[in-house]
């Protein structure tokens, strides 16, 4: 009896390992929480609320920003390791985070001899390795981010400053103009809501269903 095409593009679809990665309140959790109920495959999410030392960093980044910029760092790599522990190989995994970013953020919020330290312990560090399929990566300009920042209504997020959210903004950017380590979707999240759209979401998952290789762009409101 001959397979069935789109339950075997399911099958493979639910064992794929995505990543959606962006600047903050780009909407990556969400949108890998939701990835994730589809999927029906296991979350790897960040953890901000654990991190101690945040609420003083939005409030003093020159005080705190090396505090929660090592607590992030090592954070991420007890996730990663559990995670590894815990399932099984070849297993599907939608993260909101890969551990080549962290340094994105550092190089934002550290001074240079802050930053020289980090960049050591970073490359000391043995991060266990989590290869991943896809990587979706979601944009938006600033006031859009602010915008929906503001309306998540996180206390200590409240007046970010724009300034950061551009160098941080900035820095995605660079970091995947030269990305090539996996099939790369570049998402223009500006005007659309995958998240509590179903249009948007499915025709997003669409696409997605389509990508085997290479970098490709998802902008279907252009």
């Amino acid at each position: 009896m001959s397979r069935n095409p789109d339950q075997q593009y399911e099958n493979e679809l639910h064992t794929k390992r995505v990543v959606v990665e962006g600047p903050i309140g780009v909407g990556k959790s969400s949108l890998a929480k939701r990835l994730a109920k589809d999927l029906e495959a296991p979350t790897l999410l960040e953890k901000a609320e654990e991190n101690p030392f945040l609420e003083q960093f939005y409030r003093s980044s020159v005080s705190y920003a090396l505090h929660v910029q090592l607590f992030f760092l090592m954070q991420r790599k007890r996730q990663i390791e559990d995670f590894i522990v815990k399932t099984k190989v070849g297993g599907g995994l939608v993260s909101d985070f890969m551990i080549e970013k962290d340094p994105l953020f550092a190089k934002v919020t550290l001074d240079q001899s802050e930053y020289e330290l980090y960049q050591e312990v970073y490359r000391n560090l043995r991060f266990p390795e989590l290869e991943f399929d896809l990587v979706i990566y979601l944009q938006a300009p600033v006031d859009v981010l602010q915008q929906r920042i503001d309306k998540r209504n996180v206390s200590y997020e409240l007046g970010m400053d724009a300034q950061y959210l551009e160098k941080l903004s900035d820095a995605y950017v660079t970091f995947f103009l030269s990305y090539n380590a996996t099939p790369l979707l570049i998402v223009n999240a500006a005007e659309i809501n995958p998240v509590d759209n179903d249009l948007h979401y499915q025709e997003l998952l669409a696409h997605i269903r389509q990508i085997s290789a290479g970098r490709h762009f998802f902008n279907p409101l252009a």
